[in-house]
C-alpha cells in the first residue's frame, strides 16, 4: 500500500488526537501517505480529505477531541451510502483505512469491508462496552474525569449534610457508574444491567442517614431506568429530604473531553501504529486491534461487532460489597 486513510467517527473521546498522531507518523515512517477524513463517516461519503503530514499532527498529543472532526451519519447506515464511501475511496486512490470508533462506527466499518475494502478498526469509547478488547481509548481518562467531580461533590455534600444523585453516561452499560461508584466509595450504584427500583434508593439512603454519615453518594448511569429526573422526583414526594437534602448532579459531556491520561495516550498510540503495521501487512485486514492482558492482539470485526461487552462479574461483586 502506498496510500492510506485514518477516519474517527462518532463520539468524540479523549486519546484520539494520539491514535490520529500515532497513524499518520508511523505510516510516514513506512512511506505510506496518509490522508486525513473529515467528518467521520459523513465526510468519508462527501469525499472531505486532506493530505496528513507530520507536522499537522504536532503538538496534539495531550488535546482532546480530534482535529478531523467527527459525526455520527446516519447516510453510512444504509448500503447506498457505504458504497458511496467505497467510490470516494477508490477515487482518491486510497488502498487501506483506518477506522477509529466505537461500537456503532466499528459495526459499519465491517460492513464497509465486505464491500471490499481493506481496513483496519481501532476502539474508542469511554462506556467500555466494546466487545473484544479489555479496554478502549477515552475510559481511563473519562473514569478519572468522573473521579475528580465526584470528589468535589462529596466534599461539599459533607459541608451540608446532603445526598447526591451523580448521573454518569452510560446508555446501555453501566460500565462507568459501576467502576466510578467502586473508585469513588459510592454508598450505591445504579446500572442497566441490574434491576433497582426509586423506593430501593430511598431506603438506602435512609439507612446511610441513620449510620450518622455526613452524605450519601450515589452514581447513577445514564440508561438506568426509570430514570434520574423519576428517581428525584420519588424521593421528594416521599420526604426522603427529612435526613438528607438531595441534590443531582448531571456530569454530561465534560465526561467526553480534557486531556488524555498518560494511559489512553499509550493506548492510542500502541493501538494506532498497530492499526497501521497490520494494516501494511495485510494481518490486520477486516480485524480490530484489541487489549487482551496488556497486549495488544487483533479480533475479527465479525467478532468484535457480534455483541456488547458484558460488565465484569468481579467488578459486580466489588460493588455489591464496598458500594455500602
Amino acid at each position: 500500500m502506498k496510500r492510506i486513510a485514518v477516519v474517527t467517527s462518532g463520539g468524540d473521546v479523549p486519546g484520539l488526537n494520539a491514535a490520529i498522531r500515532a497513524v499518520t507518523r508511523s505510516a510516514l515512517a513506512y512511506g505510506v501517505q496518509v490522508i486525513g477524513i473529515h467528518r467521520g463517516y459523513e465526510g468519508l461519503i462527501a469525499g472531505e480529505f486532506t493530505e496528513m503530514t507530520s507536522r499537522d499532527v504536532g503538538g496534539i498529543l495531550r488535546k482532546g477531541g480530534t482535529i478531523l472532526g467527527t459525526s455520527r451519519s446516519e447516510r453510512f447506515m444504509t448500503d447506498e451510502g457505504r458504497r458511496a464511501a467505497k467510490e470516494q475511496l477508490e477515487r482518491a486512490g486510497i488502498e487501506g483505512l483506518v477506522v477509529i470508533g466505537g461500537n456503532g462506527t466499528l459495526a459499519g466499518a465491517y460492513q464497509l469491508y465486505k464491500l471490499g475494502v481493506p481496513l483496519v478498526g481501532v476502539p474508542k469509547t469511554i462506556d467500555n462496552d466494546q466487545y473484544g478488547t479489555d479496554t478502549a481509548i477515552g475510559v481511563d481518562t473519562a473514569l478519572n474525569t468522573i473521579a475528580d467531580a465526584v470528589g468535589r461533590v462529596k466534599d461539599t455534600a459533607s459541608s451540608h449534610r446532603r445526598a447526591f444523585l451523580i448521573e454518569v453516561m452510560g446508555r446501555r452499560c453501566g460500565y462507568l457508574a459501576l467502576a466510578s461508584g467502586i473508585i469513588c466509595g459510592a454508598e450505591m450504584v445504579l446500572i442497566p444491567e441490574q434491576p433497582a427500583s426509586p423506593d430501593d434508593v430511598a431506603h438506602r439512603i435512609i439507612e446511610v442517614s441513620h449510620t450518622g454519615k455526613a452524605h450519601c453518594i450515589i452514581i447513577v448511569a445514564e440508561g438506568w431506568p426509570p430514570g434520574l429526573r423519576a428517581l428525584k422526583e420519588h424521593l421528594l414526594t416521599n420526604h426522603i429530604e427529612e435526613g438528607f437534602d438531595v441534590r443531582e448532579v448531571v456530569l454530561g459531556h465534560v465526561q467526553r473531553g480534557g486531556t488524555p491520561t498518560a494511559f489512553d495516550r499509550l493506548l492510542a498510540t500502541r493501538m494506532g501504529v498497530r492499526a497501521v503495521e497490520s494494516l501494511l501487512d495485510g494481518s490486520g485486514v477486516g480485524h480490530m486491534v484489541g487489549l487482551h492482558g496488556g497486549q495488544l492482539a487483533l479480533v475479527p470485526l465479525e467478532v468484535a461487532t457480534s455483541q456488547q461487552k458484558p460488565l465484569s462479574a468481579e467488578m459486580l461483586r466489588i460493588a455489591e460489597m464496598l458500594c455500602r
